[in-house]
């Protein structure tokens, strides 16, 4: 029995079109996937389901009835709820504060507490309907997002990257209460790069390349590999990593702690580990246990303890990021677009941001425009980055095309010292597999690259060794052959693995 069927979908943009033709079904009580690489249309498809955005042509119909909500209320109202990517959760407020923002018309707030604990009870999702959600850890923030859309009663589910930021432990949960609502009739349309995960939750899926629905799968019959170039519409290779050849420590980190400048934020305790030349050391944990900060602190854009930091052998603590910069300490952040690269700014206008000294970008207080223009050129071309010109804004690019142009803006200069938090966030598996080759290639050049990510899969694909960071505090760095990723998971979550 069908839920939800789009017939024809089509939505234009000026250049592009996000959306040709799209026509496919959900089932009633079904966990339907949407794959495609970025910029394959997934993002506008279900914010034309969500009312965010009208379609140009074509139609929907919501259990046989003409269905065209003009803005998310009436989809809400229609029984159409969404989890994004990104949280919108006011940290100084409390769960049950937070919900009621999102109800049309929230009951008392006593009333309201008790269908919560009622809610999370029933779907096992643990809650304290009075704690505030700056004090929740990521997982914990991430039931605030579905208890406030279970609360709606929804017919259809749509959940876009949930697990990115969850440990293994805090995935199985989510998937026994997803299962749960799909057996008492609710529907999911579900969004994942973790293709894996897709073959475990899944019964059926629909695979977008390019704004055309090129196929449907039914994901446990499928590899994550095949699913993939089925995406991308081509074979895959996967990174080939070569013999660990080590040379000695180039970026020593001693005791280094430091108060979070933000009120939520974690505060680091007593960090060390060295990281030797040739290195990929992975920091695995969960978001919000001061990998924002260690990031900061590394690049400094904050500055800590004078001895804290060696590049070399050189006390790094209290230069600033474009001395460090200039000694060969390189990063790209975690936020690609705003941190690491600027929107309204071109593509060439954003590599002076980190290559003005390095890539000698300026003289004298004049910018070297033809030198920007060939430096970002060059980064497109290595790196195999898809825009019609580098004149064009950073943020006319899809996620994965941005990220990998900061990756090859920061590797082309060629760093001793390579940190990047989170490199494959929310990239699909072509572009990931790239962006890993390239950080594995930099390695096996001399350079130590420190990965701090959340993708377990990601870091025992790519290190050498690795770290935990749980509540401000590091573990000792071991080497990552041999360890499990349920292991690792145990110790994200602050559990000691032997």
């Amino acid at each position: 029995m069908t839920l939800i069927a789009l017939n024809n979908l089509t939505k234009k943009y000026p250049g592009v079109i996000a959306n040709d033709d799209i026509t496919f079904e959900v089932g009633k009580g079904e966990i339907h996937a949407l794959l495609g690489e970025n910029g394959a249309g997934k993002s506008t498809l279900v914010k034309m389901i969500y009312g965010l955005v009208q379609p140009d042509y074509g139609m929907m119909r919501l259990e046989g009835k003409g269905f065209t909500p003009s803005e998310p209320r009436t989809a809400r109202l229609a029984g159409i709820a969404m989890v994004f990517q990104h949280f919108s959760l006011f940290e100084a407020l409390t769960v049950a504060e937070n919900i009621a923002l999102g109800m049309e018309n929230p009951p008392s707030s006593s009333i309201l507490s008790d269908r919560i604990t009622k809610v999370s009870y029933k779907y096992g999702l643990s809650l304290d309907p009075k704690r505030l959600v700056g004090d929740l850890s990521v997982g914990e923030r991430q039931r605030v997002e579905i208890i406030r859309c279970l609360l709606q009663d929804p017919k259809l589910l749509i959940m876009d990257e949930p697990t990115s930021v969850l440990t293994p432990q805090e995935v199985d949960a989510l998937f026994l209460t997803l299962r749960r609502l799909r057996d008492e009739g609710t529907s999911i349309l579900y969004i994942s790069h973790k293709l894996e995960e897709i073959k475990v939750l899944c019964e059926r899926a629909t695979i977008l390349r390019r704004g055309k629905v090129i196929g449907t799968c039914i994901p446990k019959n499928e590899t994550a590999k095949s699913m993939a170039e089925m995406m991308v519409g081509s074979k895959l290779k996967s990174p080939k990593k070569s013999k660990a050849n080590f040379g000695a420590p180039i970026l020593e980190v001693n005791n280094l702690s430091l108060k979070s400048s933000d009120p939520f934020g974690t505060a680091l305790k007593n960090i060390s580990f060295n990281l030797r030349a040739g290195e990929v050391m992975g920091v695995a944990g969960v978001a919000g246990n001061g990998q924002d900060e260690l990031m900061l602190a590394l690049s400094g854009e904050v500055l800590s303890g004078l001895n804290s930091i060696k590049l070399e052998n050189k006390q790094i603590g209290q230069s600033n990021p474009i001395q460090r910069r200039l000694l060969g300490l390189l990063t790209a952040p975690e936020e690609r677009l705003g941190h690491a690269a600027a929107p309204e700014m071109s593509l060439a206008e954003n590599t002076l941001l980190s290559g003005f000294q390095r890539q000698k970008l300026g003289r004298r207080g004049f910018l070297n425009k033809p030198g920007a223009i060939a430096f970002a050129e060059k980064i497109v071309q290595q790196f195999d980055v898809r825009t019609p010109s580098v004149r064009n804004g950073a943020k006319s690019l899809s996620g994965g095309n941005l990220q990998k142009f900061v990756i090859g803006r920061e590797i082309l200069q060629n760093p001793k010292v390579f940190i990047v938090n989170q490199p494959t966030w929310g990239v699909d598996a072509a572009a990931a597999a790239f962006i890993r080759q390239a950080l594995l290639e930099l390695a096996e050049g001399g350079a130590g690259v420190l990965v701090i990510s959340q993708d377990l899969d990601e870091l025992m694909e790519i290190s050498d060794s690795f770290m935990v960071l749980s509540e401000g505090q590091i573990s000792t760095p071991r080497p990552a052959k041999g360890i499990t990723i349920e292991a690792i998971g145990l110790m994200m979550g602050g559990t000691k693995v032997a």
